[in-house]
């Protein structure tokens, strides 16, 4: 599957899903400011993941959860975290204070950057060593949460109360100290279920881990 000519029509569709989610979460949201602010890394990372399709392509299922990870982002854009409706279910079905659909983005904020780091370490061939090489994944995850949560504190000092919507604390005092956790919980998760099929498409790409970890995986 991860031949380009084979998994084209996949990666043609995920880009056109992103592209209309894109155009539908932005036509009416529920804060501009905040949509755009939320959906920043998506059109980011969209355009850059078209550029280097060719030259530096990933493995299929980064690219998938990558789209993923989009939707949540453009969801949480749309309504503004703490108005999804999806987390408005989960918080009236488990009778939870809050609407929890912050803690999935930072579920998964830690679990695919970390999927993220561990390809660009692998195919650099930038680390050698199973355990090493998933200690630092999560070290990449955990710090990208750190300044996510840095630019919510920038966000808040410059916008004052004009960040609420983007900060999503819902009166939670410990909001930034859960999402980090969230985010670990995530990273830990990606590498424990996913390293061996990670494993699988880099060599199926040309790009496996070394020999070491290849064997390790085993």
């Amino acid at each position: 599957m991860d031949s380009s000519t084979e998994r084209r029509p996949l990666l043609l569709a995920l880009l056109a899903a992103t592209v209309i989610a894109l155009v539908v979460s932005g036509w009416r949201p529920y804060d501009r400011l905040t949509w755009l602010m939320e959906v920043l890394p998506v059109l980011v990372a969209l355009p850059l993941l078209v550029v280097t399709r060719e030259r530096y392509p990933l493995t299929t299922l980064l690219y998938v959860l990558v789209f993923l990870h989009g939707l949540v982002l453009i969801g949480g854009g749309a309504y503004t975290y703490a108005r999804v409706p999806a987390g408005a279910w989960v918080q009236e079905w488990l009778g939870l204070a809050r609407n929890p659909y912050d803690k999935l983005g930072h579920f998964v904020q830690g679990f695919v950057p970390a999927l993220i780091a561990r390809e660009i370490l692998l195919r650099g061939d930038f680390v050698r060593g199973r355990r090493m090489a998933a200690f630092l994944c999560v070290c990449v995850a955990l710090a990208i949460s750190a300044v996510y949560e840095l630019i919510e504190w920038w966000a808040a000092l410059s916008l004052g109360q004009g960040a609420d919507e983007f900060l999503g604390t819902q009166g939670d005092e410990w909001d930034t100290q859960s999402d980090m956790f969230m985010a670990l919980i995530g990273a830990t998760v990606a590498l424990a279920t996913l390293s061996r099929v990670h494993d699988r498409q880099l060599q199926q790409l040309g790009a496996g881990p070394p020999i070491g970890l290849a064997a390790a995986a085993e």
